[in-house]
């Protein structure tokens, strides 16, 4: 694995979001002075925090997998996740609505699952379902160590007995195809496969690889922190500032000192910040713009798709609602190339609802309710401009809450108290490129030693973290590039201190 030369003694890690938390703990735990430059009030990053009324608000993710990653950045400072986080499982993980009336909850436990799924399409799918199991269980054991949780220096890293492995599990055929290997009924298919809109891609277009988000989805477990997703990086926060990082809140980093190859500080709008090595989280546009070099590729990235979130806080729920709903439109195959090739919003859209009042009431006034609302849309490169999103905005607001009434939450409309939209003028303005919060998609030029590296040619000491970077899109890979990163840094092993809890592929997964 190659490092940063030279002096590390002190680093300066640019964005307080997941990655960079994850990059200073790790850091600190190997023994360097960390400084955090964060330009807003609050850590977070994309995993921000609206307060409005009363109400909280989670302006990123908010489905959380694979806690064991937090448990390992708190571990690298001496530190215990339950004493700064309390974690509740979700059951049922998600609750799945389908356009002919039909529903289906998603369980992480096998049994519960397998007996959801014959109730819902018979018992030769419930069979399906535990060979599909068993094959995302192989899935992420032939992955996790090799192809995820790892610093590439070239394409040869691939050179693997794992390699062998992933191919024969098929993992380089596509995904829709393999998981319809296992299960025929199209809406368990989708169940299964719509996570590949994480990684930017239809499911008939991606890999099958990919299907490891599954595995995370479905069988690794869901979680909700006590108080929000925010909840996640304020305690990291806490226990890197406890560990001794010095943290700048609400500094914008204005530009990079230099001699020769090595950045020698960092410059915000209020101070100058002498240092030895650099972590930049921010998009890549804006590291890159940064760092004064852009990579050559053959190729220009793609992104992924974006999203119209509509944050609602209401008097009232509907108790059809889990904490997690996706709300599956008729249409499948047309819904991606609207979002990826034709760049038209959704005509028949496909929605995920999170109610997390559900699960913590304390997140609104008594007696009243948030909702998240995500659709997908195409992002600004192949759909509607940023700039055009003044006027569409409140458009498709209005069209979102008349699709919401006509899957049964009547009275959604009338129900809300405040509110808030977020739309693709929105992520550009806070800078990700295309107007899309998720990054460069997961294209296979665009994957593991073929994705941005983390080291930036022409700089010796500045590492790249976050989720356009490796491994890639989500909060457990975003989690692991920040320790990649400061492995980069420190030299140590990258891979993970802890051993992730790995559920049986026949029993449940672990409450």
């Amino acid at each position: 694995m190659r490092t940063v030369t030279g002096r590390t003694d002190h680093v300066v890690v640019i964005g307080a979001g997941f990655a960079g938390l994850s990059a200073a703990l790790h850091l600190l735990g190997a023994g360097r002075r960390v400084t955090l430059v964060e330009r807003d009030r609050l850590p977070g990053g994309r995993a921000g925090l609206i307060e409005r009324d009363g109400y909280r608000f989670d302006t990123g993710p908010t489905v959380l997998t694979m806690p064991h990653l937090l448990e390992e950045a708190f571990a690298a400072v001496g530190q215990t996740m339950s004493d700064r986080l309390t974690l509740h499982p979700l059951h049922p993980a998600y609750h799945a609505r389908f356009a002919d009336g039909s529903s289906l909850d998603v369980h992480t436990d096998a049994q519960a699952m397998e007996a959801e799924i014959e109730r819902f399409a018979g018992g030769r799918e419930a069979a399906g379902y535990r060979r599909l199991r068993h094959w995302l269980h192989d899935l992420y054991r032939a992955q996790m160590g090799r192809f995820i949780d790892t610093n590439f220096d070239s394409p040869l890293s691939l050179l693997h007995p794992d390699l062998a492995r992933l191919a024969a599990l098929g993992g380089f055929g596509r995904l829709q195809p393999a998981i319809g290997r296992f299960i025929t009924d199209e809406r368990l298919q989708r169940v299964f496969s719509f996570q590949a809109l994480y990684a930017g891609v239809p499911p008939a277009r991606a890999l099958a690889a990919y299907a490891v988000i599954a595995y995370m989805d479905t069988i690794a477990g869901v979680y909700f922190p006590e108080g929000g997703m925010h909840a996640v990086p304020a305690a990291l926060a806490a226990a890197a500032t406890e560990a001794g990082a010095t943290v700048h809140y609400g500094q914008s980093v204005t530009r990079l000192e230099r001699t020769g190859d090595r950045i020698t500080a960092v410059v915000t709008d209020r101070q100058r910040i002498p240092c030895d090595a650099v972590v930049l989280t921010p998009d890549l546009p804006v590291s890159y713009r940064l760092l004064g070099a852009r990579p050559r590729r053959p190729l220009a990235l793609r992104h992924s798709p974006s999203a119209v979130v509509l944050h609602a806080g209401t008097d009232r729920t509907w108790p059809d609602l889990a904490h997690h709903t996706i709300s599956f439109g008729a249409a499948w195959k047309q819904t991606f190339r609207e979002l990826t090739r034709t760049g038209r919003l959704m005509s028949d859209p496909s929605l995920l609802i999170t109610r997390p009042t559900s699960t913590d009431p304390g997140l609104a006034p008594p007696g009243k309710h948030t909702h998240y609302v995500l659709a997908p849309c195409p992002n600004t490169a192949v759909g509607p401009s940023a700039a055009s999103w003044k006027d569409l905005g409140p458009r498709y607001r209005d069209s979102l809450l008349r699709e919401l009434e006509h899957r049964g939450l009547t009275g959604f409309a009338d129900a809300i108290d405040t509110e808030v939209l977020v739309t693709p003028a929105d992520w550009t303005s806070q800078g990700h490129a295309a107007g899309t919060p998720f990054s460069v998609a997961h294209t296979f030029p665009q994957t593991g030693p073929f994705r941005p590296r983390n080291l930036v040619r022409g700089t010796a000491n500045a590492v790249l973290a976050g989720c356009g970077t490796t491994p890639g899109v989500g909060v457990p890979t975003v989690l692991i590039s920040g320790r990649l990163a400061a492995a980069r840094i420190t030299g140590l092993p990258a891979g993970p201190r802890t051993t992730a809890p790995l559920p049986s592929a026949t029993k449940g997964s672990p409450a």
